[in-house]
């Protein structure tokens, strides 16, 4: 019998794992909008000085790892395993970047959703007790991304007002069975949600539907309402995908309006910088949580967050 199960879809962590150290990089554009201050490395340079924006996303993953440790004061011999992904073909960027350091790796693709994945995941492997100390980590490049996913950025396309910017950040936290830090005390795990969107410049709409379903259901089966929660922070809906989820929330009667944050919508100052809808991308919410909200928790500027990236 699954005894930590709660409801359909979530699970109580007995001996809820702390998060002993973060990490996050950012790239030039990030690191002029309004969270410059939390971020722990940052770069003008958009290859991070390397030969190709792949090999920057790379270069990214290893800083936030490499800062990572100096922050916990660890060694890289006292990682257990490393969850990591990120959004190009085969996972490279984070392949590459654990190359051989001789870390036991499993390569994720939740695409901007990796960090809560990878997060989930190291606190599962902490629980069962196969692992003291895992690292969760992922990364994304504006121009790696839009390479791959879009055009080559030389097109020179118009973007529609829906579109987002893919960040080009990464982040990094130590999950472990001791210490001191934030725990995470449950986890939800979401379903695909098909609404049936079909534009693809309008990721913040294909995604609320999900936000929303996953928010409903992790406060059904923990038996909790939105009060309880100082924030509610959806990964990357952006803008439109923001009021989007609110706008469903009403209808359905919940309550979340007070309290919803949106990494895509922290990230850049909309109205300054030329993002359009906002931020997008694994690296949206990876810089986001293990920069600001990550350091307000330590702060004690909140005492509960629910994460939810899509």
């Amino acid at each position: 019998m699954a005894k930590q199960k709660r409801g359909t879809r979530s699970f109580h962590f007995d001996a809820p794992p702390i998060l002993t150290a973060w990490a996050s990089v950012a790239g030039k554009k990030e690191s002029e909008g309004p969270l410059q201050a939390y971020f722990d490395y940052t770069n003008g340079d958009t290859y991070f000085g390397e030969k190709t924006w792949e090999k920057a996303e790379c270069h990214m993953q290893e800083i936030a790892l490499e800062t990572l440790l100096q922050k916990a004061g660890k060694k890289q011999k006292d990682v257990d395993l490393v969850f990591s992904g990120d959004l190009l073909n085969q996972c490279i960027s984070s392949s590459f970047s654990l190359r051989n350091t001789g870390l036991p790796a499993l390569g994720l693709y939740g695409a901007c959703s990796t960090m809560a994945e990878s997060l989930l995941l190291a606190s599962l492997a902490i629980e069962a007790g196969i692992a003291d100390r895992a690292a969760a980590q992922t990364s994304s490049h504006f121009a790696s991304s839009e390479r791959q996913y879009r055009f080559p950025l030389g097109y020179g396309g118009q973007r529609t007002p829906t579109a987002q910017w893919t960040v080009t950040g990464s982040g990094a936290v130590l999950v472990c069975r001791s210490g001191k830090g934030p725990r995470i005390t449950a986890a939800t795990i979401g379903t695909v949600t098909d609404l049936g969107i079909q534009d693809a410049n309008n990721m913040g709409a294909a995604m609320a539907p999900a936000a929303l379903a996953t928010i409903r259901q992790h406060l059904e089966d923990l038996g909790r309402e939105p009060e309880y929660y100082d924030r509610i922070v959806t990964g990357d809906l952006g803008q439109y995908g923001k009021e989007l989820l609110l706008e469903l929330a009403r209808k359905e009667g919940l309550s979340i309006g007070g309290r919803l944050e949106d990494c895509g919508c922290l990230v850049f100052d909309n109205l300054r910088q030329d993002v359009h809808a906002g931020g997008s991308g694994c690296g949206c919410c990876a810089a986001t949580l293990n920069g600001y909200l990550l350091g307000g928790m330590r702060a004690h500027k909140w005492e509960r967050i629910l994460f939810c990236p899509t």
